[in-house]
């Protein structure tokens, strides 16, 4: 009995260590409320180094960005579930370029501006509603050149979701062999998934592919679980307690999108700003500038194209 408490004190100090270091992982967004929890910022690691890019002063104005499809490629889809990475990557992309301080242009859902357009040529559409009856002219006009052009654009997609690429666990029972002895029981599994993303910049003139990128990061799980039995004569108990957790996979696919859109833009800024704003993301360096980055982050070659 006495070797059975001294494994049960020791199992549950592994348990509360496993917690302490899951809890210090995973932040106080995904844990801490139980009920009634609050609408927070969602960051990742990477957005640090957006928002140090937003903070810098280019020699020229930034090119407008669009961002088309950044489709799920995967082909991973569960039938009680649906898809198992997240459908809005071309969204994480778009909210990236506003943290790095890029104009954007609307090129994923033109819905709304079809239909307002469609109803300015049908001189329906008004800015002053209330004047409608009252004043002839009452209706929004048409200019050649009003709607702003994207001088490149973002798509690529989520290529890759690889199960179980490790896994290690162990199980462990003690106590006393009677038929009314007390037993504990100790499981203990982790394992580690991984998701990738293939991103390109593409300029809006010429089709070119100007960069490319691909990143991949792993999601760790683990899972634990306690169990105790024991009993004398007619009287007996079982008690089972556990914890599991699981890094957000939704939440990984915005880390690699935000990591290849700081990738993908911080070559307008030069080499400098892109070390000093990747070091605010806590990484070690990123790869050397590309050939075509002297090019871009020259002051007239930006100036000469349309913004």
């Amino acid at each position: 009995m006495r070797l059975v408490k001294t494994w049960i004190g020791m199992a549950l100090a592994g348990a509360m260590a496993a917690s302490s270091v899951g809890s210090a992982q995973a932040s106080d967004l995904y844990a801490k409320p139980f009920g009634d929890a609050p609408a927070t910022r969602n960051p990742t690691g990477y957005t640090p180094a957006l928002l140090c890019l937003a903070t810098q002063r280019p020699h020229t104005p930034l090119p407008r960005i669009a961002v088309g499809r950044i489709s799920d490629m995967t082909g991973k889809v569960d039938f009680s579930t649906g898809a198992r990475v997240s459908q809005g990557a071309s969204l994480f992309a778009i909210t990236a370029l506003g943290k790095a301080g890029f104009p954007v242009v609307e090129r994923l859902d033109n819905t709304v501006a079809e239909i307002e357009l469609n109803y300015a040529r049908q001189q329906l559409l008004s800015d002053t509603p209330e004047q409608a009856g009252r004043v002839a002219d009452n209706y929004r006009r048409i200019y050649t050149g009003q709607i702003a052009g994207s001088s490149y654009y973002i798509v690529g997609g989520i290529t890759e979701l690889n199960a179980n690429i490790a896994s290690s666990g162990v199980n462990a029972t003690v106590g006393e062999r009677e038929q009314n002895g007390t037993r504990g029981g100790f499981s203990r599994q982790t394992y580690v998934i991984n998701v990738a993303i293939d991103l390109r910049l593409v300029n809006s003139r010429t089709q070119e592919v100007i960069d490319m990128v691909s990143y991949q990061k792993q999601v760790r799980g683990a899972d634990l679980q306690l169990g105790l039995t024991g009993g004398e004569n007619d009287t007996g108990g079982v008690l089972n307690g556990g914890r599991s957790s699981m890094e957000p996979l939704q939440a990984a696919v915005r880390t690699l999108v935000e990591r290849g859109v700081f990738e993908l833009t911080a070559n307008f800024y030069g080499g400098a700003v892109k070390s000093a704003c990747l070091d605010a993301s806590s990484e070690p360096q990123g790869l050397p500038l590309p050939k075509y980055a002297a090019a871009i982050t020259r002051p007239d070659a930006l100036s000469a194209r349309p913004h």
